[in-house]
């Protein structure tokens, strides 16, 4: 089975402000092939934006028979996918544990879509804006990594996905940047 590699971000500047700018950002890889995507939107949310980088790179895929890894610093939509709170909140009714309504729910329902569309998706959180530079700072996250995901991912291809990572983000800007009054 053909494994894609994904890594997504989102951005917003003024987040929880009236007048805010928000930009998604994805990098799609397979084998030595990497597709780059990204866009953004006005009055937006940086929860949005994490949601709609995931469904825009998954929504480039043509083929269900995939294993798909998607790498992302945000905890939201990583935890959802790991700790499996969209099957709770299909049971309740779409209300969290808390019996408040699910915020953004048609955006989680776009996404958790297409992710069952696929025969193998998992998420990864990975440390966001994290310096490659500051060598004891990879070390603690990449042993963190390994440890949470139970990977033996070597430091040199842990170092590929903190650029990778970096590339998603420096999209989700460059998405919002037409969105951005001068």
């Amino acid at each position: 089975m053909k494994e894609i590699i994904i890594f997504c971000d989102g951005a917003c500047s003024g987040n929880g402000k009236d007048e805010n700018v928000g930009g998604w950002g994805a990098v799609l890889k397979y084998k030595d092939q990497v597709k780059e995507i990204k866009g953004g939107a006005s009055k937006t949310t940086n929860n949005i934006m994490e949601l709609t980088a995931a469904i825009e790179a998954l929504s480039q895929l043509k083929s269900p028979h995939l294993s798909i890894k998607i790498y992302s610093d945000s905890a939201y939509v990583v935890n959802c996918f790991q700790n499996n709170w969209y099957v709770k909140w299909r049971m309740n009714g779409w209300q969290t544990s808390k019996k408040e309504p699910v915020e953004n729910k048609a955006l989680w329902e776009q996404l958790i879509q297409l992710v069952e569309s696929f025969d193998q998706v998992v998420f990864y959180k990975i440390k966001g804006h994290l310096d490659p530079a500051k060598k004891t700072e990879v070390a603690k996250w990449h042993k963190n990594f390994n440890e949470t995901n139970h990977t033996p991912l070597s430091v040199d291809d842990f170092l590929e996905l903190i650029s990778l990572n970096h590339l998603a983000d420096q999209l989700a800007n460059e998405g919002m940047a037409p969105y951005k009054q001068t």
